[in-house]
């Protein structure tokens, strides 16, 4: 059962501005229905991208060095379970997540909550990315969320070569188009600890994103195929029973803020020239 708890608000001291120490709690169905409305509503959303079936939006952040997204594709042929699978499997995400250098789970909170690990290749000259976060998920009718935010492990703190960006909120809604078919929304709140030159925005926007979702796509086309030859029974994101992961209580957790962690300056980064070929595109 998942524990019932309302949305995390940010505990301030009498005496000043500054973030304290905040408890981690796992989402319950508010947050979720929260979480499904933003992707739904088209209210302080600006659409940046729009084309085959692939649209993405951005939303001005009162601070400059949070970025806010929004995507959604349409996915013919592709049932709303299979991309749940898909957006699920670590093992299979190696075979196309490109843009991932590492991943790999820590423990488990409880059967439908995990705290895991997530290195990203950014857009060179810039320092990659890394995430610890706690992930929750809940199919719910003929949807599917899976929700995610940062948290600090002791035993997983910020790694040299890296730069530890905060999730503040992100995560999919899968949403069933009848028989075969889905829309997959993606939505991420993220601080990425550093000043970001508007090039890398525009660059996201207008190409990795787009690619990003299309991959999950072709992804979802072809992992039937795959699944059936790799363990198609496994799956403990639906059968808790299955979780070989150790336990971990929330309690060794607490919220990731960017007030503790480096904040680098990249607003003079320049971008090499890099062809955007039709594919990368479509």
């Amino acid at each position: 059962m998942r524990q019932k708890t309302g949305k995390e608000r940010p505990t301030r001291s009498s005496s000043s501005c500054l973030y304290v120490k905040m408890a981690v709690q796992i989402p319950d169905d508010s947050v979720f229905s929260s979480f499904k409305d933003q992707c739904l509503s088209p209210d302080g959303w600006i659409s940046r991208y729009s084309k085959g079936g692939v649209t993405v939006w951005c939303q001005a952040e009162e601070s400059r060095t949070v970025q806010k997204l929004k995507m959604r594709i349409v996915c013919k042929d592709v049932a709303a379970e299979t991309l749940y699978d898909v957006l699920h499997d670590t093992s299979y995400r190696r075979k196309w997540d490109t843009n991932m250098i590492d991943t790999y789970d820590i423990g488990r909170l409880t059967a439908n909550a995990d705290v895991g690990y997530y290195s990203w290749k950014c857009p060179s000259p810039l320092k990659n990315r890394d995430f610890v976060t706690m992930r929750s998920w809940l199919p719910l009718g003929n949807d599917y969320l899976i929700i995610n935010y940062s948290v600090k492990h002791p035993q997983h703190p910020p790694k040299k070569d890296y730069v530890r960006a905060v999730s503040l909120l992100t995560g999919y809604l899968i949403q069933s188009n009848g028989a075969g078919c889905s829309t997959l929304y993606y939505l991420t709140q993220m601080d990425p600890r550093g000043s970001l030159p508007k090039w890398v925005v525009n660059r996201v926007s207008q190409f990795v994103a787009p690619k990003a979702m299309r991959k999950i796509y072709k992804a979802s086309l072809k992992y039937p195929d795959w699944k059936r030859k790799h363990s198609p029974a496994l799956k403990p994101w639906m059968f808790p029973e299955q979780n070989s992961l150790p336990s971990i209580s929330v309690g060794e957790l607490t919220l990731q803020r960017g007030d503790s962690l480096e904040n680098i300056d990249e607003s003079g980064a320049t971008e090499e020239k890099t062809h955007h070929s039709e594919d990368e595109e479509t």
